[in-house]
């Protein structure tokens, strides 16, 4: 009585599908996120963190698990990003940090298993510098893109990211 007397012919589809579903997550859970190497890149990389946080702060209140802000691409570039200026740098800083501090309360509350600890928390002080970081942002990949010439939008998938 072999394996196939027992399970039916199901073996042969079940030796192909258990190594995809392996290598499916393997590849989710151990993939690393290649850094950006040029200061479109970085530019566009907080541009898309800062447009997440600013929907994830919108959606705070209405959240049953409320969603950690991300804070990424600022662990990766923030000393990568003296190309921007220094009003722009300084509302970065602001934001990421403001972000920083809702993760950690973020975490406090799952610890104690209870969002109540999250009531107080005024998430509304972030959306400004927000909006005022994703705004300088857009400014300067609209302008850098207009000098870098008609190729540079090809190389990313900038595409509609600058719209909203």
């Amino acid at each position: 009585m072999g394996f196939e007397d027992i399970f039916g012919g199901e073996v042969n589809q079940w030796m192909l599908i258990i190594p995809l579903i392996i290598i499916i997550v393997y590849t989710l859970f151990f993939r690393r996120r290649k850094a950006e190497g040029t200061q479109m890149e970085i530019a566009s990389s907080l541009f898309f963190d800062i447009s997440e946080n600013l929907r994830i702060a919108e959606g705070f209140g209405l959240q049953k698990r409320p969603k950690k802000f991300r804070t990424g691409s600022w662990q990766r570039n923030s000393e990568k990003v003296g190309f921007l200026e220094t009003s722009l740098l300084s509302d970065l800083d602001e934001v990421f940090t403001l972000a920083e501090s809702f993760n950690q309360e973020i975490d406090a509350a799952k610890k104690q298993k209870s969002n109540i600890y999250l009531s107080g928390v005024d998430v509304h002080k972030i959306e400004g510098p927000l909006i005022k970081s994703k705004e300088g942002l857009q400014q300067w990949m609209k302008t850098n893109m207009q000098q870098a010439g008609p190729d540079a939008g090809r190389r990313g998938c900038m595409g509609s990211g600058l719209g909203g």
